[in-house]
């Protein structure tokens, strides 16, 4: 095994389980989160806020487990970094970022920051290709315009999966 998973499985068992749950965790929360985006353009507070503080004790158990000091910092570390990027780009153009998308940015910054600097980096750029790559396609068939909204929610996530999966 590599990545994150191969490594706690080698040094804990309890570590390896709780870096499972919480990529599970990853995953449920994601799809309702993706399926509800797309659905009403929402992403909602009783859904995110919740999940910080479960990702925060699963990553951060893992991490403790296993005397992985590190990822622990670096996981508080991506969450506010990636807040704070999202929070930027919403207050300079509001239109163009919902505040959920913010909000959701500082869940996936914990479990990118979990895996890596690099993660974070790579996470978020895959969303923001991804998200162009939707739009452009968009255009190109004329459902939408420049001005199209579509929910971001979604490729925060997939991007943040590539991210965690590829490492």
């Amino acid at each position: 095994m590599t990545g994150i998973m191969g490594e706690y499985w080698v040094s804990s068992a309890a570590a390896f389980w709780a870096c499972a749950l919480a990529l599970v965790l990853f995953a449920a929360v994601g799809i309702w989160l993706s399926i509800i985006d797309i659905q009403s353009h929402r992403l909602p507070n009783r859904i995110i806020f919740p999940s910080y503080p479960a990702a925060a004790v699963l990553l951060g158990s893992a991490a403790l487990l296993s005397q992985d000091w590190g990822r622990v910092l670096s996981m508080v570390g991506g969450a506010a970094v990636l807040w704070l990027i999202y929070f930027v780009l919403r207050v300079i153009y509001p239109a163009g970022m919902g505040f959920g998308d913010v909000k959701l940015a500082g869940v996936l910054g914990l479990y990118l920051g979990f895996a890596g600097w690099g993660q974070v980096l790579w996470g978020t750029f895959a969303a923001f290709l991804l998200g162009g790559l939707w739009g452009i396609g968009l255009i190109i068939s004329g459902r939408g315009t420049a001005k199209s909204h579509i929910p971001f929610g979604p490729f925060m996530i997939v991007g943040a999966a590539l991210a965690l999966t590829l490492g």
